[in-house]
This record gives C-alpha cells, sequence and structure tokens, in this order.
C-alpha cells in the first residue's frame, strides 16, 4: 500500500495530464494485474506494455470492477462506452512514471533500506535477512525474485508506515538499467553477493557487468561483499570510499574474518572484528552456497545494530528456499537435488558444491541445460568440463544446443538431447537406483516436468491448498465491500482444517485487517509462527490471561463477570488490554444480553485499562431466507445497545456483525468490518456467489489394491458391502482417523478417479475404505479425489445431512497439508 495521495498531487509529481471522470479520487493502492486488485476506488492501475500483453488492452475489464483511475500512454483513448468511467492519467512512458512514484514513495520512507545485488543468492539472501531481521525490527521484503524494473517498484509500494527496515534486491540483464533502480531504491546498506555468467551476454565482458551492477552502491553508506571475490573486492574499493567499505573474509585482516566449523548438517562460525571481538553462531547449513549466503546476512545484522544473541534467534528457524536448491526424494530410493530456478556457471559451481555435501550415492548424476547468456561459449563449458571432473560427475546428461560443446570431452557416461521433450521421451525412470541427480536448467527448459518424473510417487493422504485460489476469494469479498469496511478473517478451527500458520501467513500477506481464533492457544502458535496481525480469541478463560497479555491477543469479553475478573487481572499487572464485546441479539450462545447494557457501561466507566477494541454480534440465520425477519430484528437489536454503548465512550469502537453468509445477503449492514469464515475456502452457504468461488482445498489419496470379485461376495466389515455384479474393487488410504465420514459408507460417499466416479461400497474402516471402480480401467498408485474440483463439497455435505464446516473440520491432522500456487 502506497502513501495516500489525491490525482492533483499523481499530476504534480508526475507533471501529467488528465482527463477527468472522478476528481474525488484517493490512490492508496497501485494495480498491474486485473487479477489482483484489492480496493479499486482507490487503485491506481498502470497500463504497462509487456512482451506479451499490454495493459492498456484490460482497461475496460478494470472498470468493470470498480477501478476509476488509470495511467496510459500520452496517445491512448477510450471508447465511448467507458469514457465517462475513468481518470486517465497521461505520460510519455507509463513505466518511467511508476518508477517516479515509487522514488517519491521510497522518500517517505525514513528507516534504512538494505539493496542487494550480485549474479546468485539475492533472493535467499534477502528472505533470509528479513528472518532475521524480523527478530527485531518490522521488516519489508521485496516478493519473491521482484528485483526488475516492474519488480522494485511494486517492492516499494509494499512499504507500509510501520515498517522499520525494508531489504530489496536489483537485478538487471543489460548496461544502464541499474541507473533507475538505485534512483528508487536510494539504499543505506548494499550487499553484494557475487558475480557470476548469468545475462553475461548483455554486457562487453565481466567486469562491465559488475561496473553496471556497482551503481546500486552510489547512494549507500555501506557496503558489504565478501573479500574472496576478488574483482568486486578490487573494484568497490576504488570507486568508494574505504570507510563505507564492509569486507568479510575466510582469512584474517578484513572487518570480519570467519571460521567456519562444519557438522553434518549444520555449522558453527566465528566471527572476529579487527578489535578482537568474537561472535559465534550456530547455522543449520553446511554446503558452501548457503554458507556464504548466511556469512552475507549476518555481517548486515551486525552493520544494522542487532545484538548476537538476536540474530541466533532467527538464524535457528532459517529455512532453504524452495526455489533452489531443494532436495527431494526420487523413485528408486535416488535422491535429486531441484535447481531449476538457476542457470549460470557460478550457480552450477554452488549447486555441485551442495551436491557434494550430500550423503554418498551410487552415482552423481548431472541433468542440465544450455547456460543463457554466458558470453565467451567456449571458454565457459570448458570450465563446466572441469567443474564436473572436479566434482567426480558420473553421468551427464544435457539438452540443448551449445552444451553439445561438450560431447565426447570427458571420459563419463553421457547423452545429449535437442529438447526437453526428446529428453523426456527417453527418460527411462528405472535406470536410476540409488543415485544422486542434480537437476538445473535455464527456465525456458521447462526441466520442473524432469524433476516430477524422477520424483518418488508420494502414496497416501494430503490436504493440498491452493493459495492461489484463496487469494481470489479473499478478494472477491473484498469488493463485495465498501473500500473503508476492515475484514477480520476466522482462522479458528485450524483454519477450517486448512492449516491456521500458513493461511494466516497468506492473510497477512494480503493485508486482511484481523483474525478470529478459537482459544488463546491457537493465538499463541500464531504469534510463534510470526503473525503479527490482531488477533481476537473467541473462546478465553481465565487462565490465559497471561497469555493473551503476552502475546498480544485481544480477548471477547461475553459477561459482567468475565468483564470484572480480565479487568482485576490488568489492574493487578498495570496493564491494559484491547478486548471485544459479544452482544447476544439473538443467537443465544454467548454475549452481553439487553439487560446488562446499564452494568456493562458503569463497567467500561471504572475500568479503563480494558479498551473497547469492537463491538459484535452473531447472526443466528443469516444463511436461510426463513429467518429474515429475525436477522433483521437482530440488527436493529444490536444498532441500539452499541448506540447506548458508544454514547458513553469518548471514542469509536469498530463493529461487526456479518459472517460469509450475511456478506452475501445484507451488504448495507457492513458497519465497520465484516467477519470472513467459511467463503474464503471457497464454500457460499447461500448459493448467491457459487460461481464466483474458487475451492481452494483438494483431499486426495492413492489406490491401494485392486481386487476382482464375484456377484454376491461381500466386503468389509458387518458384510456390508455385497457385489452386485462381477467386478472390481479398490482400497483407499482413507479411513474415518483421517477425517473421512463413516456416514459415506455403503453407497453415500462416491470419489472421483481419472474424472470418474467410483461410489464407496461397505462401510468406512478407520484407516482404509473400498470403492467399487468395476468398469474403470484403474491400477493401483492412481490418484483418488475424495474432494476438490469435480466434487463438491456441498454435495458431499448433504448426502450426509450435515455442513460443509464439519468435513473441513474433521480433516485429521495426520493428513499431511501442501500448500501451492498454481
Amino acid at each position: 500500500m502506497m502513501q495516500s495521495l489525491t490525482l492533483d498531487q499523481l499530476l504534480s509529481l508526475l507533471h501529467a495530464e488528465i482527463q477527468v471522470s472522478d476528481k474525488n479520487v484517493l490512490i492508496s493502492e497501485i494495480a498491474i494485474d486485473s487479477r489482483n486488485i484489492l480496493q479499486p476506488e482507490n487503485t491506481l492501475f498502470v497500463a504497462l506494455k509487456g512482451a506479451k500483453f499490454d495493459g492498456h488492452d484490460f482497461i475496460p475489464e478494470v472498470i468493470e470492477q470498480g477501478v476509476k483511475s488509470f495511467l496510459v500512454r500520452e496517445d491512448f483513448d477510450l471508447t465511448q462506452t467507458y469514457l465517462g468511467h475513468a481518470n486517465l492519467i497521461k505520460v510519455k512512458n507509463t513505466l518511467k512514471a511508476l518508477q517516479e512514484l515509487a522514488a517519491y514513495q521510497r522518500s517517505n520512507f525514513k528507516g534504512p533500506l538494505v539493496g542487494i545485488t550480485g549474479s546468485n543468492g539475492k533472493t535467499i539472501v534477502k528472505e533470509w535477512l528479513g528472518q532475521v531481521l524480523s527478530q527485531k525490527f518490522a521488516v519489508a521484503k521485496s516478493p519473491k525474485s521482484y528485483n526488475s524494473q516492474v519488480g522494485v517498484p511494486l517492492s516499494i509500494f509494499g512499504i507500509e508506515p510501520g515498517h522499520q527496515v525494508a531489504v530489496m534486491e536489483a537485478g538487471i540483464s543489460k548496461p544502464n538499467e541499474m541507473e533507475s533502480l538505485a534512483s528508487m531504491l536510494m539504499p543505506e546498506l548494499g550487499i553484494f553477493t557475487n558475480i557470476g555468467t548469468a545475462h553475461e551476454e548483455g554486457f562487453e565482458s565481466m567486469q562491465h557487468k559488475l561496473e553496471e551492477k556497482a551503481k546500486l552502491f552510489v547512494y549507500c553508506n555501506y557496503i558489504i561483499f565478501r573479500k574472496e571475490h576478488f574483482l568486486i573486492a578490487d573494484y568497490l574499493k576504488k570507486t568508494f570510499p574505504s570507510d563505507s567499505l564492509i569486507a568479510w573474509s575466510d582469512n584474517i585482516g578484513s572487518d570480519y574474518s570467519l571460521t567456519v566449523k562444519k557438522e553434518e548438517q549444520s555449522s558453527k562460525l566465528i566471527m572476529m572484528r579487527p578489535d578482537l571481538s568474537i561472535f559465534t553462531f550456530h547455522v543449520p547449513f553446511s554446503d558452501e552456497a548457503s554458507l556464504e549466503n548466511i556469512r552475507h546476512v549476518i555481517t548486515a545484522a551486525l552493520t544494522l545494530g542487532m545484538e548476537e544473541q538476536t540474530i541466533q534467534e532467527g538464524l535457528k528457524h532459517l529455512k532453504a528456499i524452495d526455489m533452489r536448491l531443494t532436495l527431494k526424494p526420487g523413485a528408486n530410493e535416488s535422491l535429486i537435488i531441484d535447481d531449476t530456478y538457476n542457470n549460470d556457471l557460478a550457480g552450477l559451481r554452488l549447486a555441485l558444491d551442495f551436491m557434494a555435501a550430500q550423503r554418498p550415492k551410487k552415482r552423481k548424476v548431472l541433468i542440465i541445460s544450455d547456460l543463457l547468456q554466458v558470453g565467451n561459449t567456449n571458454q565457459v563449458y570448458s570450465e563446466v568440463g572441469r567443474l564436473l571432473e572436479f566434482f567426480g560427475i558420473d553421468y551427464l546428461i544435457a539438452v540443448g544446443e551449445d552444451i553439445q560443446i561438450l560431447k565426447g570431452e570427458l571420459p563419463i557416461k553421457q547423452d545429449f538431447f535437442a529438447s526437453t521433450e526428446e529428453l523426456l521421451q527417453n527418460l527411462n525412470i528405472d535406470a536410476f537406483d540409488n543415485d544422486l541427480i542434480l537437476v538445473t536448467g535455464a527456465r525456458k527448459y521447462g526441466f520442473e516436468s524432469v524433476v516430477n518424473r524422477l520424483q518418488q510417487r508420494i502414496h497416501g493422504t494430503t490436504l493440498e491448498i491452493n493459495l492461489n485460489a484463496l487469494t481470489h476469494n479473499y478478494n472477491f469479498y473484498k469488493t463485495r465491500v465498501n473500500p473503508k469496511t476492515k475484514i477480520m478473517v476466522m482462522v479458528k478451527a485450524f483454519a477450517y482444517g486448512g492449516g491456521a500458520s500458513e493461511i494466516a501467513n497468506h492473510l497477512q500477506q494480503l493485508k486482511a485487517d484481523y483474525l478470529a481464533v478459537a482459544y488463546t492457544d491457537e493465538g499463541v502458535a500464531l504469534r510463534e509462527e510470526g503473525i503479527r496481525l490482531p488477533i481476537m480469541v473467541l473462546n478465553p478463560v481465565q487462565e490465559s490471561f497471561i497469555h493473551l497479555k503476552e502475546h498480544h491477543l485481544e480477548p471477547v469479553v461475553y459477561s459482567p463477570e468475565f468483564f470484572k475478573e480480565l479487568a482485576k487481572y490488568c489492574e493487578s499487572q498495570q496493564t491494559q488490554m484491547k478486548v471485544h464485546l459479544d452482544l447476544d441479539t439473538g443467537m443465544h450462545r454467548l454475549g452481553f444480553e439487553e439487560s446488562h447494557v446499564d452494568e456493562l457501561i458503569g463497567l467500561i466507566k471504572t475500568n479503563p485499562q480494558l479498551e473497547i477494541a469492537s463491538l459484535y454480534t452473531h447472526l443466528a440465520g443469516a444463511d436461510e431466507s426463513e429467518h429474515e425477519d429475525y436477522t433483521r430484528e437482530q440488527f436493529q437489536a444490536f444498532d441500539q445497545m452499541c448506540g447506548k454503548i458508544m454514547g458513553n465512550l469518548n471514542y469509536s469502537p469498530i463493529r461487526h456483525a456479518l459472517n460469509s453468509a450475511g456478506i452475501a445477503k445484507y451488504p448495507e449492514h457492513q458497519y465497520d468490518m465484516v467477519r470472513l469464515g467459511i467463503g474464503l475456502y471457497g464454500v457460499e452457504v447461500t448459493g448467491k456467489y457459487d460461481q464466483h468461488l474458487k475451492p481452494i482445498s483438494t483431499l486426495k489419496t492413492t489406490i491401494s489394491q485392486i481386487k476382482n470379485l464375484k456377484k454376491g461376495q461381500t466386503i468389509g466389515y458387518s458384510r456390508k458391502g455385497v457385489m452386485q455384479e462381477d467386478g472390481q474393487i479398490a482400497t483407499i488410504a482413507l479411513g474415518y482417523a483421517d477425517g473421512y465420514d463413516r456416514r459415506f459408507s455403503n453407497g453415500k460417499g462416491f470419489v472421483l478417479i481419472n474424472g470418474k466416479k467410483a461410489p464407496v461400497i461397505g462401510n468406512v474402516c478407520m484407516d482404509m475404505t473400498m470403492i467399487d471402480v468395476s468398469g474403470l480401467n484403474v491400477k493401483e498408485g492412481d490418484e483418488v479425489i475424495i474432494y476438490g474440483p469435480g466434487i463438491s463439497l456441498k454435495e458431499l455435505a448433504e448426502r450426509i445431512g450435515t455442513i460443509p464446516y464439519e468435513l473441513l473440520t474433521n480433516i485429521s491432522s495426520r493428513v499431511k497439508r501442501v500448500y501451492y500456487l498454481d
């Protein structure tokens, strides 16, 4: 979110012209993608022209979403249909204008900004440094690899007023690109990770590329680098003041000298300053790539004033970044190193070092594509050959044209293919047995398909969570409420079975306003996973008061007695606490009744240590039309109770009443906030928005065994399943202990295999279920969809007389949750 700007301020900043529809607009969001617009009325859509798409083509679609303001080229004009619905801010170059806006936003950030560049490790250093710094600071960091001419400004717009430190990466692929990134970022602290061959063909030489990258540091007070990267060290010493350079080295004589003691899965780092002060850190890595990256991180954290103990706490929680050097189980006891994100000489060297750190296997196999944009091809592949010999590669599988230079040059088994498709056609999984396989290739070769082919087939039951679908659903509900209406998301009951920590983290990225959990320990768990959003606890107990205070959780107060207990505790601890008052308007569960209001007002006045964060009520029948009159009576009662309470306050608490069903049916009663629950997870209980939501979860398992049975034979406990004809049954690895309801027994439930329905036959067992697969042509190991695309949760729930909530929340914790972005 950017600092809010009026259209007049935008025009002044960009020296632009405007074609106006409605000038009373305040811009607080920037969008370049029509699929990711959260607050249409406050969004400036920047129409960028890319290689495949021109943002100007999407403007009519974006207007339909409610966006009013657009940054466009000078020569762009809307059709008459949309002309009166948009503010067109016209500039010569929309990318340059976007960057100018970002530079202005950056100027409003007063904390230190760390700028990271180099050929390899930028994203890992950024992610790890962000995690370590978050032990002490509120950290803004660029998402994923947002380091380009577009990615950097988008990253800057993510710096919020509450952030204390920003960590941003900057990448270039040709000359004269870094100046614009540097003028936007203006980093106080710079990190130069290393220099390699990636994108080298865009530059005259390695030295030229180094000089271009170093332009990021013209505004820096300090620059961190490794002394052993001699080209970098020499250039920085010649170009920048000596008192701005912070060098670390494996040898003495630098600002930080480091000794590394490797263990099997970890390492101890001993760092010494010139004044002989010593720091000791333990890190969960032992490969050279990770150790180099982590030393950049530690040096930066020390430079920013973090203490040794705080840094170490952050180091304990670091994890390998999935998109780089990921170790995965392969078929036939093999191991796969997935380095499909990387494609240059320096990266290959680090990946081979990582490979060397793994436990021994029969053979070391390298599957590699052409190295793109490497400059001198002969020289580069000569170096590749030397690396393969040094690291003892036993079998080379290569894809591409240039890499054919290596054919016959190495005394090892080798196969060459012109394309990834040809490789896949000839890839025999059974040819690998207890091997260590490194897969590294340029993105254009799509080596993910190679990794997928080689991976061990995962049996058992998994619940896959599509985070993009969750984002879509959140954004949809965001469009259903007013721009100023806050959204509280319910993540109780393990986030409706989906996994609270991961989903809460994603919601934090989506900038949800509040989270709600059922019990204090759920809130504590979220805090321990780094969730910083305000959290409301629905069912607090007296024993949890200390944890509420310690973890900044906000309890619901539902009775005069509980109010007094909490007030007394806060008074004794000389502390304040934000609380939420549950007003019972007809649910008749928990909550203050109308007869309690006068007493409640007295308690509020005499106990200022309890700040009323919100007033809310539960709707008893918002999802059913037959209760509409009753629901409107609840709104009326809520208005009266709120009015009386707020009339005795000198501040205005948030008011909220609508759940997911209420958002759909009673949008006129949004108040200040809505509570989004089941709708976020893809289930629209009123039926009004069924077609607009996406299922976020897919429960799947596999066929364990197939049996051929004769007519009349019985299946399962109590012989409840009976074959009506000769046929086949399959046993799947899922039972009621996994959360698959026993009421699905005997044909009530069904699953999907290869898109075809297979009914449950016999009783659902604790760990297994039998299904009738007669005529379906299935085989053992086939994937089975329990619910997800093609099988509606609502339909399944109706079959056994329950509600989708129960099916979602019943999924056992022993079922593995897998999160992905499609």
